[in-house]
């Protein structure tokens, strides 16, 4: 999805949700539908205890447990990916209608992640592979930076 999905997006995110689940054999309750529908509404790499936090203040009775099963589910059913960027915190990126492959900026200062997609780097990480007899199947490119605007959540 894009910075800050429109309804449309995040409804189609639901659908596409429902959709799978329905050829899983799984339900659709309505705790799982507010906690996926806020995971897709945020569009930001979220830990269990963040989401949490979220969905709480629409449906306060919903528990951990709830919101980590259910970030497990859009793990296997390929909605999001699980990413730990080296702060011991696990963080789920939603991944629907996007590139999963895509890379990360960091923030050492306030965590902040930046998604982005640079072509000319992928293309020069498969000529490197290449160059060395290899084929390649992935990548994971994340770069710890400092902000250098005032724009640093932590400088503020």
């Amino acid at each position: 999805m894009s910075a800050n999905p429109n309804e449309e997006q995040v409804a189609d995110a639901m659908s596409s949700f429902h959709e799978r689940l329905q050829e899983a054999g799984l339900k659709s309750t309505k705790q799982r539908d507010i906690i996926v529908e806020t995971f897709f509404r945020l569009d930001k790499h979220i830990s269990a205890e963040e989401l949490l936090d979220e969905v709480r203040q629409e449906q306060p009775k919903i528990g951990y447990a709830t919101v980590y099963r259910t970030l497990k589910l859009l793990v296997e059913q390929n909605f999001a990916l699980p990413k730990n960027f080296g702060d011991g915190q696990t963080r789920y990126d939603p991944i629907h209608d996007q590139d999963p492959n895509h890379d990360h900026l960091i923030c050492v200062d306030c965590r902040r992640i930046i998604e982005f997609n640079d072509e000319i780097l992928a293309a020069r990480m498969t000529e490197v592979a290449q160059d060395l007899g290899f084929s390649l199947r992935r990548k994971k490119i994340e770069l710890y930076a400092e902000c250098t605007k005032k724009v640093c959540e932590f400088r503020q």
